[in-house]
């Protein structure tokens, strides 16, 4: 069967409004119960006899109303070269995105959706927009077919309508990288699971204080203080290490499988790289290679060590997550540095990996720059804790471990001086930083908006400019930093030809 309707039914389905899904009326009351039951509960409790679990019922009954109207009068359609959406019953909203800014399409399922072969589908604009339905910068449609996700995607991405009642194949595709299962051995160094911790320590602290609960006074813990008030300092801190480490373990190789299981990059004909991931809410996300600005390969010191990496697209209008994939940008979670490189040129099309490329190194001077701040942040700290202790605030062996640790520091500014490089290799800047987050930036010249050449006191007294990239994507901007003020225009003016030469010349007209 053709994926493709003739022109006259493709016109006829492309104006035509849609409707959410109705199996959405399946879900939605009961998500909108879970969200009011802390009001249902609490006027239930604290109110009976007086009246007020009746506002609690009210309250309830009221908010699975507007989500019952959410999903019946919400419609949405692609016509006149933009796609729109409209909802409400007694305050009617509306919204028109034109095509020409849709940047992304994701494509959600969480369990709630895949229960009933649902969709939630976010059309990116890369731009900040207020109203409901969007979150930001997104227009969001929570409950379609998988089927009508599908040719979503394929219209607003590729300007190209599929009936999304044709039961056709889709379009064969390349496959670029695949999960493999040994990956998961990478997952304890992204330490992913020490913000869980942290998160979960917090959030058990803030409900015991509010609660006026004091940890010494609960039985369990305070058997366990006393224990550990007999029991050698050494012992205690390699004890909690240890266990700290085993839990920060168990749970990054349990968001790992969570959210990276199987992924899946793959190349559409279209010129569209396609990324799939997930095992209980998958995910799904499609970035057009024409508005591809750079790859960006990432190696945290402790994954570093480990010999992994992971890889992340440069691109405009991508949504940003949370955790350590930062949203959609993620081509590769972290695997090996090798399979990595490969990813980033086979991304790229290109028979260069930006990430084994020959940088030019920076002077020496940039290695004094990151030594003087290294040593001086420890030097500074250990001071400060020095007059505390003196004056009998806190224990003198606060300051002797943070001056034990000058050697350490010492050693990250060497690392991050070795790190420091920058080149011009084809159509791409290529430059690379760090030293706890190791970074490996290729970036489009084309693509550049301009160029920043800026230096500080510091900078001119040792010969020294960092130049920046601007770029309408990713972090908006990538710097070039500590490299030599010769070496620095010269390929400002080779990313960007053109762009600094009638600067050069009054600048050389002045002198």
């Amino acid at each position: 069967m053709s994926t493709e309707a003739p022109p006259e039914a493709a016109e006829a389905a492309v104006g035509r409004w849609r409707r959410l899904d109705r199996r959405m009326l399946l879900i939605r009351p009961v998500l909108d119960v879970v969200k009011s039951l802390p009001v249902l509960i609490g006027t239930v409790i604290l109110g009976r006899g007086n009246g007020w679990e009746w506002f609690g019922l009210g309250v309830t009954a009221l908010t699975v109303l507007v989500g019952i109207s959410h999903v019946l009068t919400s419609r949405y359609r692609i016509a006149d070269g933009q796609v729109e959406w409209t909802t409400g019953l007694l305050l009617r909203k509306h919204r028109a995105i034109p095509l020409d800014r849709v940047r992304t399409v994701d494509v959600t399922s969480e369990p709630k959706h895949r229960l009933f072969s649902l969709s939630a589908v976010r059309i990116g604009t890369g731009r900040h927009s207020a109203g409901s339905g969007a979150s930001g910068d997104q227009l969001v449609l929570d409950a379609v077919s998988q089927a009508e996700a599908h040719r979503l995607r394929t219209v607003l991405l590729h300007r190209k309508e599929v009936l999304a009642e044709a039961e056709a194949a889709p379009p064969p595709e390349q496959v670029v990288a695949e999960i493999d299962r040994k990956w998961v051995r990478y997952a304890p160094f992204t330490l992913s699971g020490l913000a869980v911790v942290g998160a979960v320590f917090a959030a058990v602290w803030h409900f015991a204080h509010q609660l006026n609960i004091a940890p010494e006074n609960v039985g369990p813990l305070r058997d366990l203080m006393d224990d550990l008030a007999n029991t050698a300092l050494w012992l205690i801190v390699v004890v909690a290490a240890v266990a700290l480490l085993v839990v920060v373990s168990l749970l990054s190789v349990g968001g790992y499988v969570l959210s990276f299981w199987n992924f899946k990059l793959t190349r559409e004909p279209e010129g569209t790289l396609h990324v799939r991931r997930g095992l209980i809410t998958t995910r799904s996300v499609s970035i057009e290679e024409e508005r591809l600005r750079g790859v960006e390969v990432k190696e945290p010191l402790p994954l570093r060590i480990a010999g992994g990496a992971r890889l992340t697209a440069i691109a405009g209008g991508l949504r940003e997550g949370k955790g350590g994939d930062k949203g959609g940008g993620l081509l590769l979670p972290p695997a090996p540095v090798g399979r990595v490189h490969e990813v980033a040129a086979e991304v790229l099309r290109e028979n260069f990996d930006p990430a084994t490329v020959s940088l030019n190194r920076h002077p020496r001077r940039a290695l004094t720059r990151r030594l003087t701040r290294a040593v001086g942040g420890v030097l500074i700290l250990a001071a400060a804790l020095f007059g505390l202790a003196w004056i009998g605030f806190l224990p003198s062996w606060m300051w002797q471990v943070t001056l034990g640790l000058v050697p350490l520091a010492a050693l990250v500014g060497w690392d991050r001086y070795r790190n420091l490089g920058h080149a011009i290799v084809g159509r791409y800047l290529v430059s690379r930083s760090g030293s706890l987050a190791r970074a490996t930036v290729a970036i489009r010249r084309e693509g550049l908006t301009g160029i920043v050449v800026s230096r500080s006191f510091f900078q001119r007294r040792a010969g020294l400019i960092t130049v920046t990239a601007p770029i309408a994507a990713g972090s908006g901007g990538y710097q070039v930093a500590d490299v030599g003020e010769s070496a620095g225009l010269a390929m400002a003016e080779q990313a960007a030809p053109g762009l600094l030469t009638p600067f050069l010349r009054r600048e050389a007209h002045s002198a």
